[in-house]
């Protein structure tokens, strides 16, 4: 789980360097973020379910392997667009460990300890994404823009005789009771995933006829997909999952939540220079403070949700995540940037006690074979929820501040979308909200008639 979120956040300060180091044009070197972030975002899901058929233990030391290899290829690469597609495959590597690592949890860890796992799991991600840009700017200032990939390689090598070790052996299915791999539905999940995330990230903020296209693709493609699952022997994702209301408001919420943080990436840095005149220096000081409170937050907060139980504490989390979209709609007019830290402060403990809670009620009593399927929709549904939050949220932000160059907004019209766009914000969370006490009252009314009876 570090690895996978250092692999995102240590490339995104290396941009600069990598464009002139190449002589290539900021287009062209942000497909070095975006061929990583695609193939999480393609593959988790079927990755996940292909560790169900052949192997979780066998699958995640490969995955392991490819980005430790990946990554050294990186680092090597003579020209941007091998580099590009390195990245492309270190991020299928990263995408086996983000599906796999969370499905482990259930054959490792006891159910009673499984929000503390999770906490850990969070933890760890905060820790890879708050790492990333001030690791990566030391190595590329000391030893050169390699340095930021083949950092991985001994981090790499490491896990991977980590997992070999510790990780439980796989149990040998006879042949007759292995499902079959739904390559078809894999196939049209990956073109339709693509063409969505496409959609929302290429023109810089710009919604052309192309973005358009994209768009209808990714509509057509879903509806493919589902005709598919339907009549094939061993899908991919089996529809009827989607009747369980818990599972379908956790995917929910994960995207509205997952969307409503990436605003704070989005919009937080242009209103810290933009709307309040602070350096760049302090910018990225106060910017840090988020993922630092995450990885402080998670360990306790999964120890939260194994006394209090996971319904209860997610509320609580989105309960919190409400008021601190709501604090920064208002706290940082008033006080400035130290209302933007308290509300900064509210937000990020609240994401991390909903996201320990909500992977717990979803994966703690997930049936052995559904492990990996279930943990890469998890993980594909908090990808497309920061995709979708870098688009909409972005273009929220935009349209607000009422300019069509953003950089050169006055700080009247920047303080105005910063205020807008977490109020939508707050908005968003509190349907998440809404879904998560319906979820609750659903499972309270299975529980009761099945203690009468």
């Amino acid at each position: 789980m570090l690895l996978s979120s250092l692999g995102t956040s240590i490339a995104n300060v290396g941009l600069p360097a990598l464009a002139q180091a190449f002589n290539a044009s900021f287009q062209e070197v942000q497909w070095i973020v975006l061929a990583y972030l695609l193939a999480i975002t393609t593959l988790i899901v079927s990755v996940g379910r292909l560790g169900d058929i052949v192997g979780r233990r066998r699958l995640l030391l490969a995955g392991i392997f490819l980005f430790t290899a990946a990554s050294g290829l990186c680092g090597m690469a003579p020209t941007l667009w091998l580099l590009i597609g390195a990245r492309a495959a270190q991020g299928l590597g990263a995408a086996v460990m983000m599906a796999l690592t969370m499905a482990f949890v259930g054959e490792t860890v006891a159910k009673a300890k499984t929000g503390s796992a999770m906490g850990l799991l969070g933890t760890m991600s905060a820790v890879g994404t708050a790492l990333g840009p001030s690791l990566g700017g030391v190595l590329i200032a000391g030893l050169g823009w390699q340095a930021i990939f083949l950092v991985n390689m001994p981090l790499g090598i490491l896990a991977f005789l980590l997992a070999y070790r510790y990780l439980p052996l796989d149990q040998q299915k006879p042949n007759g009771a292995r499902a079959g791999f739904d390559l078809v539905g894999t196939l049209l999940l990956a073109l339709t995933l693509a063409a969505y995330a496409l959609a929302v990230t290429m023109g810089r903020g710009n919604f052309g006829s192309l973005n358009l296209v994209l768009l209808l693709a990714a509509g057509l493609g879903a509806s493919l997909f589902v005709f598919t699952e339907a009549r094939v022997a061993s899908p991919l994702i089996r529809l009827a999952m989607f009747r369980d209301p818990m599972l379908s408001a956790s995917l929910g919420m994960n995207v509205l939540v997952s969307t409503v943080m990436m605003a704070t990436l989005v919009v937080g840095p242009f209103y810290l220079s933009q709307g309040l005149g602070l350096k760049l220096a302090f910018v990225g000081l106060v910017m840090s403070m988020g993922p630092i409170i995450s990885a402080l937050s998670g360990v306790p907060a999964g120890r939260l949700v194994d006394r209090m139980g996971a319904p209860f504490t997610a509320v609580a989390g989105l309960t919190a995540m409400a008021a601190g979209a709501l604090a920064l709609c208002v706290l940082p007019a008033m006080f400035g940037v130290l209302g933007y830290m308290v509300a900064i402060a509210v937000l990020t403990p609240g994401y991390q006690l909903f996201q320990a809670a909500n992977n717990t009620a979803v994966m703690v009593d997930v049936l052995p074979e559904q492990r990996g399927v279930i943990s890469g929709m998890l993980s594909l549904s908090r990808n497309l929820g920061l995709i979708s939050g870098a688009s909409v949220m972005g273009a929220v932000f935009a349209f607000a501040s009422a300019s069509v160059d953003i950089t050169a907004a006055p700080p009247e019209a920047v303080a105005a979308g910063m205020q807008v766009t977490f109020a939508a914000a707050a908005i968003l969370v509190v349907i998440a909200l809404a879904m998560a006490l319906a979820s609750r009252a659903t499972a309270t009314r299975r529980i009761l008639p099945a203690k009468v009876s």
